[in-house]
């Protein structure tokens, strides 16, 4: 099955661009003009050779000022469309279905959805294979590994000390790859897909843009947590105070001792050669 395109809707401002005009060289007289013949001289030498002016090239033009930007607008950029959404089917299962809404909201082979628990089974021991130190779960490094077999990736692991820069650096890999964000959430006990977002500015134009919502895939929904909070539904979008209630700073384990203290992302890398 063929994805329908994202939708991204902006809202911009054109802007006008005033080229200079570059004026031509004018013919002075459209008439022939008339060469004196040189005189001969008393003693009769030869006329000397009369000099001829050789006209100069114009001097080359200034380039056109580039247009400004224009003036950050409220922009959205939503991957979700229904039928995205998976449940984990166990409280542990919370990676593996989060790979299958992030391969639902790509499609990378056009083969229909993935919802089945067998396979939401196979793909959890997939990422407990490839997680080190992980005391028998999976952590986003396993999480991060699977995505990128099962044609999802690349991806990689980040740890970002500062949460709007977080959300910033969530919401740009988002904007440039097409591709959603895995969020690290309860300090690194359970796993979210970031599959849109709101802002003021286009990240790929403006690079000071501002987050205002995130739209989120909570696989344990409508559980919740008694500690943490409930469930949002599939597809809220929660403003970052919302959001920050359960995305919160995750310490270095064993695993990620490379890894500084941070908010954890499991981020999709633009390849670069224009393909997703």
């Amino acid at each position: 099955m063929t994805r329908a395109p994202v939708h991204v809707v902006r809202i911009a401002i054109a802007a006008t661009l005033l080229a200079g005009c570059t004026s031509g060289v004018g013919i002075q007289d459209s008439s022939p003009s008339v060469v004196a013949a040189p005189a001969i001289s008393a003693a009769g030498t030869s006329p000397e050779a009369s000099a001829t002016a050789v006209p100069t090239a114009s001097p080359p033009q200034p380039p056109a000022p580039e247009a400004p930007a224009p003036a950050p607008q409220p922009f959205v950029l939503n991957l979700y469309e229904e039928g995205d959404f998976v449940p984990q089917y166990t409280f542990d299962w919370c990676v593996a279905a989060s790979i299958q809404m992030a391969y639902n909201l790509t499609r990378p082979n056009s083969s229909g959805t993935w919802a089945g628990r067998e396979q939401q089974n196979e793909l959890w021991d997939m990422a407990r294979a490839r997680s080190s130190n992980a005391f028998n779960g999976a952590n986003p490094l396993g999480w991060a590994q699977v995505l990128n077999e099962v044609g999802v990736g690349p991806y990689e692991v980040v740890s970002i000390a500062d949460y709007n820069e977080a959300l910033r650096t969530a919401a740009n890999a988002l904007a440039a790859t097409g591709r959603p964000v895995g969020l690290v959430m309860w300090s690194g006990r359970h796993a979210w897909v970031m599959s849109g977002f709101q802002s003021v500015g286009d990240p790929r134009i403006h690079p000071r843009f501002e987050v205002t919502g995130v739209n989120v895939l909570d696989p344990l929904y409508p559980y919740g947590s008694g500690q943490w909070g409930p469930s949002p539904a599939p597809n809220t979008l929660q403003s970052p105070d919302e959001l920050a209630r359960q995305f919160v700073v995750r310490e270095p384990r064993r695993w990620s001792s490379a890894l500084p203290t941070g908010y954890m992302l499991v981020l999709p890398v633009a390849t670069g050669d224009g393909v997703r």
